[in-house]
């Protein structure tokens, strides 16, 4: 092995954007992605709340998928934020309060105030928290400084956890349940709409226990997968063609 190549092995990690210290690039060249992303991410989560029905059930899937591009351009506008930068403006210290304080202020007693009437907006409005929660996570992470790749396999491993189908089997799980309804475990899940709208007819047991499975296992691959194998079966694949 050369000096360079030993140099090289006994460096230090690299400190994501600037979060080592140094000089910083000018604010909006470095933050570009994220103001960007940021703004699609609050318009396209302003249409999904403010313009689209607060219903449980989902009757198409380019519905439900549109329902994920805030999240998308959310985990985005997290990942490519400069840790440089955030650190320098004491982002640690304002993003992880505002966050907790949007849980704490606005889901908390919304949800304790739908929790009083027989309606779907107390589903809907668990549902939107779980996104915000991942989300929220994923920027803690960040102004940590975690790097960019990670924090966007971090945000979609948690998305495919939360689409899994997990938290409806811990339902039937976890909780004591006292009602026929609920146990034993239904043959037909016909409350998963999440899982219908993939498989064109609401779920059999066997067949939620499987799309929980294939879910846990891509979450597993985001997580764990090497980016380098990723693109050598990528480039294995462009070559087969």
């Amino acid at each position: 092995m050369s000096s360079t190549e030993t140099a090289r092995a006994d460096a230090p990690p690299r400190e994501p954007d600037g979060a080592g210290g140094g000089p910083l690039p000018p604010f909006l060249r470095a933050n570009a992605v994220t103001l960007a992303a940021g703004a699609v991410a609050a318009l396209l989560g302003g249409v999904v709340w403010f313009a689209l029905p607060h219903e449980h059930d989902i009757t198409s899937l380019w519905i439900f998928l549109f329902k994920l591009t805030p999240f998308a351009a959310g985990a985005v506008a997290v990942a490519w934020l400069h840790v440089g930068w955030a650190r320098r403006l004491r982002l640690p210290l304002v993003a992880v309060p505002a966050c907790f304080l949007v849980f704490f202020c606005f889901f908390v007693p919304r949800i304790f105030f739908v929790a009083r009437k027989p309606t779907e907006e107390l589903y809907y409005t668990v549902l939107t928290l779980v996104p915000f929660v991942i989300l929220a996570l994923a920027l803690a992470y960040r102004l940590g400084g975690g790097p960019r790749g990670t924090t966007l396999r971090l945000s979609a491993a948690m998305l495919l956890l939360q689409l899994s189908g997990l938290e409806d089997l811990a339902f039937l799980t976890v909780n004591p349940q006292t009602d026929p309804k609920w146990t034993p475990i239904p043959d037909t899940w016909t409350w998963a709409d999440h899982i219908k709208v993939f498989l064109g007819h609401y779920p059999s047991k066997e067949e939620a226990y499987a799309f929980i499975a294939v879910h846990v296992l891509l979450a597993l691959a985001v997580l764990f997968v090497p980016a380098s194998a990723v693109r050598a079966g990528w480039a294995k694949v462009r070559r087969g063609r």
